[in-house]
């Protein structure tokens, strides 16, 4: 279902989607469609190929093909999962729900103006053992 979102094939493409969204979450999913429906009223999902777009790979430090950041009225929203890592998710979710929420707290936390916001859920792995 991820060609039913739209696919970002260069650099300048991505830059101009961050920018031209003025009320709704940027999500930048690199390399869901199942979740886009449910989102597209606070929330759009964009699809780059971090092999075919390689100018963020070094400032993101991107290296996983599936890696989650948000953007909201041009600046990237970090977002505390309890990881260490606040730029982005760089592991695969099991739960769709899970997911939304996570999208909808971002969201909640960048229209009032915060550049870092606290996951509904820690997902540190000193809880797991």
């Amino acid at each position: 279902m991820s060609y039913l979102l739209p696919h970002l094939h260069k650099g300048w493409a991505v830059d101009q989607a961050i920018l031209a969204e003025e009320e709704r979450l940027v999500v930048i999913r690199f390399v869901l469609a199942s979740v886009a429906e449910k989102i597209n009223n606070f929330a759009v999902i964009y699809l780059v190929d971090i092999t075919e777009v390689p100018d963020f790979n070094t400032m993101y430090e991107l290296y996983d093909p599936s890696t989650v950041m948000f953007f909201f009225r041009n600046k990237h929203i970090m977002i505390d999962l309890g990881t260490g890592n606040n730029n982005k998710i760089n592991w695969a979710m099991k739960d769709k729900q899970e997911f939304i929420d996570i999208i909808e707290t971002v969201y909640r936390g960048a229209r009032k103006g915060r550049g870092l916001v606290i996951a509904p859920r820690d997902y540190s792995t000193r809880y797991r053992y």
